[in-house]
């Protein structure tokens, strides 16, 4: 008898284990999203509550705001800015005061420029609410003509404003505003009865310049989320 000289196909090795990194970093994501949850349901401290109640009294309506820019917007207080708005136009006045002209008797440009940024920035602020954070990062105005009277600005944002909120999300923002000389001071009523009709048109205030603002928008938990990994870091 011939010797069986098959021999035995020997049993492939086990396969390494897979490396535990996509684990880890499964695991990582999983606790970054737990703190942020705990992060969000964390009360309020006093100061906070307080932060946000004073933030939301300053859009509440011009008193409030003027109140508020006295003590903590000294420019905007000396300026005299005023906030309106109505279903579809949110717009901002600059009273045509002595604090505001120039050596001719004209709205100064650095008054028109630098108010631009208050109100571009109080409508956004208007529209977020107190648990945001709102700083300008670009201011791009054109200027077209001098402006004799008070001066209105009218806002116009180039994105959803109100869905970039609803994320939760810091976002940048570009607001439009078109500045227009308003011939009479502090009343669209009394400009519309006095506007006399040419050619059958009624005269149109006149656009002195038309500015660009985009803006950072960040919520407060976001700054106090940061704060506390700096912390927790050290």
């Amino acid at each position: 008898m011939s010797a069986n000289t098959t021999s035995s196909i020997p049993e492939p090795s086990q396969s390494a284990p897979e490396p535990e990194q996509s684990d880890s970093v499964v695991v990582s994501t999983e606790q970054s999203n737990v703190e942020q949850t705990i992060e969000k349901k964390q009360k309020r401290t006093l100061f906070e509550r307080a932060e946000a109640f004073i933030s939301n009294l300053s859009t509440r309506n011009n008193f409030w705001n003027r109140v508020c820019s006295m003590i903590w917007l000294p420019y905007a207080f000396r300026s005299g800015i005023k906030m309106s708005s109505d279903a579809s136009t949110y717009r901002a006045t600059l009273p045509f005061r002595r604090f505001n002209k120039n050596w001719y008797n004209a709205m100064a440009g650095a008054a028109l420029l630098g108010n631009s940024e208050i109100a571009g920035g109080n409508y956004v602020f208007a529209v977020c609410g107190g648990d945001y954070t709102v700083v300008c990062k670009h201011l791009e105005y054109k200027f077209l003509r001098p402006c004799h009277g008070p001066a209105e600005y009218r806002m116009t944002p180039l994105e959803d404003i109100h869905a970039l909120v609803a994320t939760g999300e810091e976002f940048n923002i570009a607001v439009r505003m078109d500045i227009v000389q308003v011939l009479v001071p502090m009343s669209e009523k009394k400009l519309k009865e006095e506007a006399e009709l040419v050619d059958e048109k009624p005269v149109k205030p006149k656009r002195v310049g038309r500015c660009t603002a985009t803006f950072h928008v960040t919520p407060k938990a976001h700054h106090k989320a940061k704060k506390l990994r700096g912390t927790n870091a050290k």
